[in-house]
């Protein structure tokens, strides 16, 4: 069983905001508002906003991840350290752990992560759990690119995507 990112369990409520803090930071992020939400034992959900509805209600966690962030954004911080708590089913919470094994800077194809959760004909499976990240930059999903190179979807936008991942590798060291 994996200890990161706790299984799927159906007796969690199924919407959010029955047990999760709520939180989209003022600070100004260069790709647009952000909204956070936690439990008491760790991220469920960060993504990009699509509107700047700013909601002042955060707990320790939703705060600490704003701070981080902020550091993220301003070149300062390459490695994450929240407690994480994603609803997920095995195979995804594999495939998220595997991303967050991703070097700030670098990239890996879907195949890569594939193989290196020991399923390498999963490719298109791997995909679909890249896409159902619920927890965007902590959990890199932007980290994950085309087998040939190309970037491919990701739920921010791919312009979102190109940003990351130039804002990564003008910033880290060799």
């Amino acid at each position: 069983m994996n200890t990161d990112f706790p299984q799927y369990d159906a007796r969690l409520p199924t919407r959010h905001d029955e047990f999760v803090q709520r939180y989209q930071p003022s600070a100004s992020i260069p790709l647009g508002p952000i909204e956070i939400r936690a439990t008491a034992q760790g991220l469920t959900w960060i993504a990009f906003s699509k509107t700047p509805d700013h909601v002042d209600n955060p707990n320790a966690v939703t705060a600490q991840c704003a701070r981080q962030l902020e550091a993220y954004f301003q070149g300062e911080l390459t490695t994450f350290d929240l407690p994480l708590a994603p609803r997920g089913t095995d195979f995804q919470a594999r495939v998220w752990q595997a991303l967050r094994a991703i070097p700030y800077g670098q990239t890996r194809s879907y195949r890569d992560i594939a193989v290196e959760i020991g399923a390498p004909s999963a490719v298109r499976a791997v995909g679909a759990a890249n896409g159902r990240n619920p927890i965007s930059l902590v959990v890199p999903c932007h980290r994950v690119i085309g087998s040939d190179g190309r970037l491919t979807g990701y739920a921010g936008g791919v312009a979102r995507k190109q940003w990351l991942l130039t804002h990564e590798s003008a910033l880290a060291k060799p």
